[in-house]
């Protein structure tokens, strides 16, 4: 009887072949491949990656800029050096900002109760552009560089499946021989690729409008704290240790959800996020260290600075607290869950998110109002709450006279009809010798 083991080792080295053989056959297939392109660590090598492997193919390279900032300089000069025939940079962040961060925060959806979706939600905003680039330039596979390890291959994959089903994908990380970022900086080096980091700064970073990720190296370890204090370490803000000691306050409008102005002046939503990001980058705010479930199966541990996102979530949810009703709050807070997790998945492009995203919509009716935030740091703390729409009456919650708003008496019968079920139980509890 065959030793299972050999089994295994027999059918994996089949398996690699039958891969090879596959990528060999769709090498010839493939002539042009649009590339989502950071100018990154990953997407620097796959460019004469690309080349190599599938017969000298043209590549395009498609940059969604969601407010990456500097990491964008100088990326047409270094993706046509490295082989790309051209660059696209699409500027997505108002659609980033209006038509996937705002609807996730007005779901008050949240990852892990930490986690604030920054790399999550613009996965689905670039794929989304890159495909209508590879449908334009009538290319015969999209490329990502995302890792096999992590969640982004399923948001970028699902995206496509979503608008281009029959588009050949190709994920270098699941099918080359390079296994560790120390292996990418070489095979760089060897090709003569600049890099923007070394070995010694080679965080795994995500930066967008929204947040920047850190993971990686002294990171991998839990049991590690992080050097919030440490020069470099912290890019879109400080620690609250470095913070002033003076509170900072703020005053944001919503209109049925909608943060549009910022102490009492109309303001565009991207720039609203990108003056919120410096309000609660400079007081310490939005730092969250998070050993998260991937998707995948295996946990991770990161590093997040989301200032302004955690801003606007406080913001939002106090107004809430006055203008939704128990019922529907309560309930809210279920399918935040739930939106959350689907978020995190990928699964922006599906009948469930939309139909979730119809029922926060219809709940964000009476959400106006504004609201005072005091920032303090790394804190951010209610200064008042007002709403032409708020169900909190003053004249029935107070502990003085409320001039008959309010019948104490009425409690009676209704304690008496709650806990009905109650005492009838403690009565047969009783009857039985219970």
């Amino acid at each position: 009887m065959l030793d299972l083991r050999l089994f295994c080792i027999y059918n994996m080295h089949d398996n690699e072949k039958a891969t090879q053989r596959e990528v060999s056959f769709m090498a010839k297939q493939i002539k042009k491949v649009v590339l989502a392109y950071s100018g990154g660590l990953d997407t620097s090598i796959i460019i004469p990656w690309l080349k190599e492997n599938y017969d000298g193919c043209e590549v395009i390279a498609v940059s969604g800029d969601v407010g990456q900032g500097t990491e964008l300089d100088g990326l047409e000069e270094k993706a046509k050096k490295t082989g790309a025939s051209k660059l696209y940079v699409l500027d997505l962040k108002k659609d980033f900002v209006e038509n996937y961060i705002f609807p996730t925060m007005q779901a008050g959806a949240v990852y892990e109760d930490k986690y604030l979706l920054g790399t999550s939600f613009a996965r689905p905003v670039i794929a989304k552009a890159i495909v209508d680039i590879a449908k334009k330039e009538g290319a015969d596979a999209i490329c990502h560089g995302c890792t096999g390890k992590g969640n982004d291959q399923v948001r970028f994959e699902l995206t496509i499946k979503a608008f281009a089903p029959e588009m050949t994908i190709i994920a270098p990380w699941r099918i080359w021989n390079i296994k560790s970022r120390e292996e990418e900086i070489e095979y760089a080096e060897a090709h003569n690729i600049p890099l923007k980091i070394n070995r010694e700064t080679n965080y795994s970073k995500d930066k967008n409008l929204w947040h920047l990720s850190h993971e990686g190296l002294d990171l991998e370890d839990p049991a590690n704290e992080p050097q919030y204090e440490k020069e470099g370490f912290l890019e879109l803000g400080v620690s609250p240790l470095q913070a002033p000691d003076k509170p900072t306050y703020i005053t944001l409008h919503f209109e049925k959800g909608i943060p549009t102005a910022l102490n009492g002046e109309e303001i565009d939503s991207v720039s609203l996020i990108e003056a919120l990001n410096k309000i609660g980058g400079e007081n310490g705010v939005g730092l969250a260290d998070l050993v998260e479930n991937r998707l995948v199966g295996m946990k991770s541990r990161g590093v997040y600075e989301t200032p302004g996102g955690t801003i606007l979530y406080e913001a939002h949810r106090l107004l809430e607290t006055i203008t939704l009703d128990k019922a529907t709050q309560h309930y809210k807070q279920l399918i935040a869950v739930k939106f959350g997790e689907m978020v995190y998945d990928g699964q922006w492009f599906t009948p469930l998110r939309e139909a979730l995203s119809a029922f926060v919509s219809k709940t964000q009716e009476t959400v106006t109002g504004d609201v005072k935030l005091r920032i303090y740091k790394g804190n951010v703390t209610s200064a008042g709450i007002t709403s032409p729409y708020s169900l909190y009456s003053e004249d029935i919650a107070t502990f003085d006279d409320d001039g008959g708003a309010y019948s104490q008496k009425d409690s009676e019968g209704f304690i008496n009809l709650f806990g009905l079920p109650l005492k009838v139980k403690a009565m047969l509890d009783k009857k039985l010798g219970k």
